[in-house]
């Protein structure tokens, strides 16, 4: 079907929000390609084309005179929200909607899930991290200290990354708070085991989702998302083993 220029370039803003949309809630790069080449099959017959990385989107339609880029400065994880773009995309497959109502309700799911309030962020990664600990082998008595190391943890880690808009400095800083936390909590006796207490702990910091795309990426020929992503899930974890060596070497009389 053939579109005016206005309606195409009125599709290519509906496709890269959606795609911008999923790539910030930490969708993979080629779902994100495939999404958004399905949705614009669904109003037009010319050739779309797409180049997304973890940090901008490129797109294009034949025929059209433009070509728009999308920056991407932030990514987290928000899996509901990347379902409901996904529904609205078979959706629009379908024919349900005209190109100004998708865009309509893209920005419904944009402005209604913003995500979870910080306080259940830090509640669920407190809980995780004493689960984390007993999936370990640790004892009953490390959960509670685990749970408090991990909720103060990821609420340093909140708000360092708040004071400094550099991830890797917020999570190594992160990682050095739950290690002297859990150092106190051995010292004074009220913890057993100090490593498992800091695998437990830091666990909800570590760039699992990350890892997990950064694998299918690269198995599905994206190879420059799927380096990228891995080089960032590599400085994560180098973040926050940095973190914990200082606890560890001050410790056991390395820095002594």
């Amino acid at each position: 079907m053939g579109l005016s220029t206005q309606e195409s370039l009125k599709l290519m803003d509906v496709c890269l929000l959606a795609g911008e949309m999923l790539l910030r809630s930490g969708a993979e790069t080629h779902r994100v390609e495939d999404t958004m080449t399905r949705m614009a099959a669904a109003y037009t017959d010319a050739a779309t084309h797409s180049f997304v990385t973890p940090t901008g989107i490129v797109f294009s339609i034949d025929k059209v005179d433009s070509t728009k880029l999308v920056r991407i400065l932030d990514r987290s994880t928000n899996l509901h929200r990347v379902v409901l773009i996904n529904q609205l995309s078979r959706e629009m497959s379908k024919g349900s909607y005209t190109i100004d109502q998708a865009y309509e309700e893209l920005q419904k799911i944009k402005q209604s899930n913003q995500g979870y309030p910080l306080a259940i962020k830090i509640a669920a990664a407190a809980i995780s991290s004493g689960c984390f600990l007993i999936m370990y082998n640790g004892v009953w008595n490390d959960f509670l200290p685990a749970l408090i190391a991990g909720g103060i943890g990821y609420s340093a880690f909140s708000w360092f990354h708040f004071l400094v808009k550099i991830k890797f400095f917020a999570e190594c800083l992160a990682a050095l708070v739950i290690g002297i936390i859990a150092l106190i909590f051995v010292k004074a006796g009220w913890g057993q085991s100090l490593d498992t207490i800091i695998i437990g702990s830091v666990m909800p910091l570590v760039p699992g989702v990350l890892i997990t795309n950064a694998i299918r990426d690269l198995i599905a020929g994206h190879l420059v998302a799927g380096l990228s992503k891995g080089i960032e899930a590599f400085l994560t974890a180098f973040a926050i083993g940095t973190g914990i060596a200082f606890v560890l070497a001050w410790t056991y009389g390395g820095m002594s």
